[in-house]
């Protein structure tokens, strides 16, 4: 069974063709500044795939920093979209 954590690694490789594998995404991993790849259009791109993925809207005001800090933030904000989502 695929976790969370595994699909919301498997949205950033795809969305901002990382080369990286998902192994080598922990949740420590930092992503907004670290990543060049998660620039302004990258954004746009994963969030855009990370709701097709998780049938899920996020909303223009929820777009922060802190959800893009590392993968285990981005993570946390989804699991919490798909729980809310869910209610």
């Amino acid at each position: 069974m695929t976790t969370s954590l595994d699909a919301v690694r498997e949205a950033l490789i795809y969305a901002l063709e990382l080369p990286q594998t998902p192994d080598d995404l922990t949740e420590e991993t930092a992503l907004l500044g670290e990543l060049p790849e998660l620039d302004s259009f990258g954004v746009v791109q994963l969030v855009a795939t990370i709701e097709e993925r998780f049938d899920i809207t996020i909303d223009d005001d929820e777009f922060g920093a802190d959800i893009f800090e590392t993968v285990g933030a981005l993570t946390a904000f989804v699991d919490a979209k798909v729980a809310a989502a869910a209610a």
